[in-house]
């Protein structure tokens, strides 16, 4: 039996060479056949650690990969904790903006008013806390440290339900007793 020899890694590498990947064991999502399926939400951010410190330190993401380039993080995958929905956090060029006008993140939590409360406990601040909406769902609202809105909610047996808001156009449509 013979054994192959140990090519030894060269201690010079290209820049290209320095761009690493770390991959950590993630379940594989259930893939509806000919249907397509939601992968995840990019954001562009500023600087990959800071969003991981909020998004996985702050919110309870579970890192699935990330690469490096020279040591430095410049994308990261992340799962929702209670789920598998995922985001991805890619750093923006020097000279890029991050804006995401029109559109908000979505992540709903049971005890939304303890997690909110966790959030600020840590320091965190809630741009708007949490209230229950026209539509039967429970919002809190806050932006990431670039300035990303996100709504935490929770919807329960309303989440998709239809009916909802046919209810509340109904309720706004009705005269009150002082208008009649």
């Amino acid at each position: 039996m013979t054994k192959k020899a140990r090519v030894p890694r060269s201690k010079k590498r290209s820049s290209a060479k320095s761009l690493k990947k770390r991959v950590i064991t993630a379940s594989t999502p259930r893939l509806a056949d000919g249907k397509l399926t939601f992968n995840h939400a990019m954001i562009y951010v500023k600087d990959v650690n800071r969003g991981l410190q909020f998004y996985r330190d702050l919110l309870g993401f579970k890192l699935i990969e990330d690469f490096r380039y020279e040591g430095t993080p410049v994308y990261a995958r992340l799962r929702a904790p209670g789920g598998d929905g995922t985001i991805a956090l890619h750093q923006a060029g020097a000279n890029d903006g991050v804006s995401s006008d029109g559109v908000r993140l979505y992540f709903e939590v049971r005890d939304l008013d303890a997690f909110c409360h966790k959030l600020q406990h840590k320091g965190f601040y809630i741009t708007k806390l949490p209230r229950m909406m026209p539509w039967g769902w429970r919002h809190a609202y806050l932006n990431d440290p670039d300035g990303h809105e996100i709504s935490l909610y929770w919807a329960g047996e309303n989440r998709m339900k239809k009916s909802i808001m046919k209810s509340v156009r109904e309720v706004a449509s009705t005269p009150t007793r002082a208008e009649g």
